[in-house]
């Protein structure tokens, strides 16, 4: 059922992929049973992304800018315009400069553009000073909120679009060349940390961590059960951005061919996550969970990564929350061995497929460029 008011003649509807990891984890929380605008009331949606605005020009993370909102919670949302907090967790910031712009490309209202502005200002504002990178939440609570961040595509997302505002592509054609030029001045900053970052493991480029601390640089925890390391899911969302660069300088090439020969040299072989049904659904604060999950030996299994690899003799690391790291994965507890990915086949596309297509374009650009 479409919410609110019929669909307007002539919107077409723009992705919401960028607030998919926001809406799963609201629904996660809350359930999905509410009232939702269809993709094409682009201006309803948008909105509500207005709405969630921060007056710093930042948005908090984890919310469904697809909701019909009462008055009663629009007027409740409207009174937390005013909290500092805002974050670029779980592709957030740039999914909604991204989506507003889009929306203003359709519509042309000023407000749309205004909006994505602020919230460009409150993205390249908190741009790391001594590395490149962008912190988790700001003003943050936790310990880690402050620290130059890799996870959820904190960097590589925000990277992502401020290239696209740099170049001035779609849907960023209308941004002026003063804001391409900051744009573009912040990417070559991102790009340098990018590569500073880097793992080097026994003489080797690796993946990168989660995390770093924003004075040392060097890796850090993020939350209690994520312990410094090297995440593979991070890694592979730093190395599609750096294959997503046209030219890429040599540093980014060697940046790139060292991730992947990591990613060969981490599979686990014959090893597998087993999934088996409960009797009863078990309700914990953040998910409810229906299954146990297991890691079972299977000689026939395709191959498997763990999420977090240990930073100088690349072992897998597990940990629960009280933040001690264990042996098998056994050890940890049912809640985040249910509600938390440990281990999966996320480099298997990059590695068969995306990897070698990235090869070959860098081949064929070498050769055009020799003739």
């Amino acid at each position: 059922m479409l919410g609110g008011q019929s669909v307007a003649a002539g919107y077409t509807a723009v992705s919401l992929q960028g607030f998919d990891d926001g809406i799963k984890h609201w629904r996660n929380r809350y359930g999905d049973k509410y009232e939702k605008y269809a993709p094409e009331q682009i201006r309803e949606i948008a909105n509500n992304v207005l709405l969630y605005q921060r007056l710093n020009g930042g948005w908090i993370e984890n919310r469904d800018p697809t909701r019909v909102l009462s008055y009663a919670e629009k007027a409740q949302i409207q009174e937390e315009q005013k909290i500092e907090s805002a974050s670029f967790d779980n592709r957030n910031v740039y999914s909604q400069i991204e989506y507003l712009a889009a929306v203003y490309g359709q519509t042309g209202e000023a407000r749309y553009r205004e909006a994505l502005l602020r919230g460009l200002d409150f993205t390249l504002n908190n741009q790391h000073k001594k590395c490149g990178g962008w912190p988790h939440t700001v003003p943050g609570e936790q310990s880690y909120h402050p620290y130059i961040t890799m996870a959820d595509e904190v960097t590589s997302g925000v990277l992502r679009t401020l290239r696209k505002i740099a170049a001035g592509s779609a849907p960023f054609a209308f941004m002026p060349a003063a804001t391409r030029a900051r744009a573009g001045a912040a990417v070559k900053r991102g790009d340098a940390c990018v590569l500073q970052l880097q793992i080097v493991q026994n003489g080797q480029l690796a993946g990168w961590a989660g995390q770093y601390h924003p004075d040392t640089l060097l890796p850090a925890n993020g939350r209690s059960f994520e312990l410094a390391s090297i995440v593979s899911q991070e890694s592979i969302e730093m190395l599609r951005y750096l294959m997503g660069i046209d030219k890429p300088t040599p540093a980014q090439i060697r940046a790139i061919e060292g991730g992947v020969k990591w990613f060969e040299r981490s599979a686990l072989k014959g090893l597998k996550i087993e999934t088996v049904k409960l009797d009863q659904p078990v309700k914990y604060e953040y998910h409810t969970a229906t299954t146990d999950r297991l890691l079972v030996e299977d000689p026939a299994a395709p191959l498997l990564w763990a999420r977090f690899y240990d930073l100088k003799d690349n072992s897998v690391v597990l940990a629960n929350r009280d933040g001690i790291r264990v042996a098998k994965y056994a050890d940890i507890h049912h809640e985040r061995r249910t509600g938390y990915a440990w281990y999966g086949q996320w480099p298997a596309k990059l590695l068969d497929s995306e990897y070698p297509a990235w090869c070959a374009r860098l081949q064929r650009a070498s050769v055009l460029n020799q003739k």
